[in-house]
C-alpha cells in the first residue's frame, strides 16, 4: 500500500523528481568514471610492459629509470657501457636481454636504437606481441621501424625518408646519413606508438662524425665507408632482461645493483610502478574527493527538494493523517521517495557509465592508449551505488522528521 501511494506522489512530481533523479544519475557516473579511468590508467600503465623481469640502467631512482626506458618520459642521467652489459647478458640466470638506446629524436618523436629482438621480446597488455600492420622490421642498416602514431601523425608511408635530430630539441640533424621507412607496428595503445626504431648500428653510424654530442668540424664520411666499418656500440641506455626463473630474479636484480665495475639499478617493473602510484596518489585521492562531493551535493539537492515540498504538501499529509495514517507512515512515505529517487538515479548513473565507456573508450584508446574495460559492476562500484542510495535515505530523515512533527491541526489550518 505505502509502495502504491509513494509511486503515485513521485509520479504526480515527475518533473521535479526527474530532475533530482537526473542530477544523482550524473554525479554517479561522474564518479564511477573517475575510478574506472582510475583504474584503468593504472592496468594500461600496468600493461605497457609485460614479461619483462628487470629493467637496467645507469645507478638512478628507479621510477626515473622505468618512466625513461619504458615511456619515453625524462632523460637517463648516464649510459652502460658495452662491456657491462655484455657482462650482464653473460649471467646465468638471464634468459633474454635486450639493449636500448636513447638519446635522439625526430620531430618530437623519440628515437630508440635496439636488436631485432625488440620486436620478438617486448610484450604488453598481458603477452600480447608486437606486429607489423605494413613492411617488416629492419632489414639494413637504415631501416627504420614506426609506431603507429608517428605515421599517423606525420603520414609516412613504406619507403619514405626520415631525417633523425641529434638530442630531443636540437635542431642539428644527420641530414647525410637519412633513414627509411621500412615497416609501420599496428596501434598498440603503448610509448611504442610513438617511437621510431632503429638498429643499435645506425644509432652508432649517424654519429661517426661526432664527438662528445657535436659535429666535427669538416668531416664527412661516405655511407659506403660508414657500412664496412664496426658499429659495436660503446654503450646503451637501458636493458630489458628476462630470467630463467622468478625466484632467481632477486638474486639477479642484487647482483646488477651491486655490480663494481660501474653503478647500475635494477627495477623490477611492478615494483618501480608502484612506487609511481604512490607518487600521484595524492592527486588520485583530490579527484576521487572531488568526485564524491559532486554526488554528496546531488543528495543535498535532493533533501533541499522535499524540504521545499513539504509546505505544498501539508494538505497531502493532513489528508493522510484524516483517513488513517500514524505520523511513522508520513516519515516512511518520505524516506522511501527518497530511496526510490536515489535508487533510480544511481541505476541510471550507471547505465549513463557503460554508455559513455561504449563511445569513448577506442576514442580514448587511440588518443592516449588508456584501454578502459567494459565489464560487469565489480564489487566496489556496487558497494557505492549501494552507498548512494543508504546516503539518499539518510539525507531524507531530516525532511521525514519534519514532516512527522506536522499535526493534524496544523494541516486543516492549511485547508481552510
Amino acid at each position: 500500500m505505502i509502495l502504491r501511494l509513494t509511486i503515485a506522489s513521485l509520479l504526480a512530481r515527475a518533473l521535479t523528481v526527474g530532475m533530482t533523479v537526473l542530477a544523482i544519475a550524473l554525479s554517479v557516473a561522474l564518479f564511477l568514471g573517475v575510478e574506472k579511468v582510475r583504474t584503468g590508467a593504472k592496468a594500461s600503465f600496468a600493461d605497457t610492459i609485460s614479461g619483462t623481469d628487470l629493467i637496467v640502467g645507469a645507478r638512478t631512482g628507479s621510477v626515473q629509470l622505468l618512466l625513461y626506458s619504458v615511456f619515453r618520459i625524462g632523460s637517463p642521467t648516464n649510459n652502460i657501457s658495452w662491456e657491462s652489459y655484455q657482462d650482464i647478458a653473460s649471467q646465468p640466470q638471464v634468459d633474454w636481454i635486450v639493449p636500448i638506446s636513447l638519446g635522439d629524436s625526430h620531430r618530437q618523436f623519440r628515437v630508440m636504437g635496439t636488436t631485432p629482438e625488440f620486436f620478438e621480446r617486448y610484450k604488453y597488455r598481458q603477452g600480447r606481441s608486437l606486429e607489423a600492420s605494413e613492411g617488416a622490421v629492419m632489414a639494413d642498416l637504415f631501416d627504420a621501424v614506426i609506431g603507429a602514431d608517428v605515421a599517423t601523425t606525420l603520414g609516412y608511408a613504406i619507403g619514405d625518408p626520415i631525417v633523425v635530430a641529434h638530442g630531443l630539441a636540437s635542431f642539428t640533424e644527420h641530414k647525410d646519413q637519412p633513414f627509411r621507412v621500412a615497416g609501420i607496428l599496428e596501434k598498440t595503445g603503448t610509448p611504442v606508438d610513438r617511437t621510431v626504431i632503429v638498429s643499435l648500428e645506425a644509432i652508432e653510424a649517424i654519429h661517426v662524425d661526432w664527438r662528445r654530442g657535436a659535429p666535427i668540424p669538416g668531416q664527412s664520411t661516405p655511407v659506403e665507408v660508414i657500412r664496412q666499418m664496426d658499429l659495436t656500440p660503446e654503450a646503451v641506455t637501458a636493458a630489458l632482461v628476462g630470467v630463467q626463473s622468478p625466484l632467481q630474479t632477486f638474486r639477479l636484480q642484487r647482483a646488477i645493483n651491486e655490480y663494481p665495475e660501474e653503478p647500475l639499478l635494477a627495477v623490477m617493473p611492478g615494483v618501480a610502478l608502484q612506487e609511481l602510484w604512490a607518487i600521484v596518489g595524492v592527486a588520485e585521492t583530490a579527484l576521487l574527493g572531488v568526485s564524491a562531493m559532486v554526488v554528496v551535493t546531488a543528495l543535498i539537492g535532493m533533501m533541499a527538494t522535499i524540504f521545499s515540498s513539504l509546505a505544498e504538501r501539508r494538505r497531502e499529509m493532513a489528508i493522510f493523517r484524516a483517513m488513517g495514517a500514524r505520523p511513522m507512515t508520513i516519515l516512511g512515505l518520505l524516506v522511501l521517495e527518497a530511496v526510490l529517487t536515489a535508487a533510480a538515479g544511481a541505476l541510471l548513473g550507471l547505465g549513463l557509465l557503460y554508455v559513455g565507456l561504449i563511445v569513448a573508450q577506442p576514442v580514448v584508446d587511440n588518443a592516449f592508449g588508456l584501454w578502459l574495460p567494459i565489464e560487469p559492476p565489480a564489487l566496489r562500484e556496487v558497494w557505492v551505488l549501494a552507498g548512494v542510495v543508504a546516503a539518499g535515505a539518510i539525507a531524507s530523515l531530516v525532511p521525514a522528521f519534519r514532516a512527522y512533527r506536522l499535526s493534524l491541526a496544523d494541516g486543516m489550518m492549511v485547508m481552510k
